[in-house]
């Protein structure tokens, strides 16, 4: 079995971050020993340098292998550099045991609250499937921004430019799991065997009605993925049970 911890929007600043609520976060996700942890961006409320540096020593408190994309808030102020000197670069591989592949992607860009992936980055996103295609392996992207719309959030805005070439390449592709983050609202969809989840916000004060903070849990074993909604000192949820694509 696999275990993935999926985390988003922290929003780490003086005014929208919840340390106590972060802390309690990192001590849950901790005990639960995920093999990774997938951080779907705005770990920043402003990209300032200082922001990045404080939240550098937030993320090393989690134990488990932590791998994170910039999200709209990311990249402001020229946080685009300090994401890469800081955290790491924006968009990324990842192979674990030959047949499980993750895929991170840079959908922000800077100064602006819309989303886009763009022409090299989606080839190069074609490219790395079409891999996963040949070698039958379980696949997952992890992008900030959702590519449909999210219920419970108001009027839609700042969906993905180029969201219906992506979403053809992600679901023709059978990409058994794409992660999102952006709205601050836990969501599933199922579009032909393709989930696509998004994650609340962790630790911020920016939630919508009576949405707390919260992450989800993946458990993803031969035969199915079970997605877990864990709200921070509350119950945790079963939020979907599914049949895996290739067995």
């Amino acid at each position: 079995m696999t275990l993935i911890v999926h985390i988003s929007d922290l929003h780490i600043s003086d005014g929208d971050f919840d340390e106590e609520i972060f802390l309690d976060a990192v001590e849950e996700i901790n005990n639960l020993n995920p093999d990774m942890i997938i951080l779907t961006g705005d770990i920043t409320n402003n990209g300032y340098h200082k922001q990045y540096e404080r939240a550098t020593k937030y993320l090393e408190m989690f134990e488990p292998p932590l791998f994170a994309i910039p999200g709209n808030h990311d990249v402001r102020n020229l946080g685009y550099q300090s994401f890469e000197e800081l955290v790491g670069e924006r968009s990324w591989k990842l192979t674990m045991d030959d047949n499980f592949t993750v895929i991170g992607l840079d959908s922000a860009s800077p100064d602006e609250n819309k989303g886009h992936v763009g022409t090299p980055q989606h080839m190069w996103l074609e490219h790395q499937l079409d891999e996963c295609v040949i070698n039958d392996n379980f696949s997952i992207v992890a992008l900030h921004h959702h590519v449909i719309p999210i219920p419970q959030t108001g009027r839609e805005r700042n969906v993905l430019s180029d969201a219906g070439d992506i979403l053809k390449t992600l679901t023709t592709h059978e990409v058994d799991l794409v992660l999102c983050g952006h709205k601050h609202v836990p969501n599933i969809w199922k579009i032909n065997n393709t989930l696509i989840v998004n994650a609340g916000s962790l630790c911020s004060h920016k939630l919508r009605g009576k949405i707390g903070n919260s992450f989800n849990i993946y458990n993803i074993t031969d035969n199915e993925i079970e997605i877990y909604l864990n709200n921070i000192d509350d119950e945790k949820l079963l939020f979907g049970k599914y049949e895996r694509n290739k067995l």
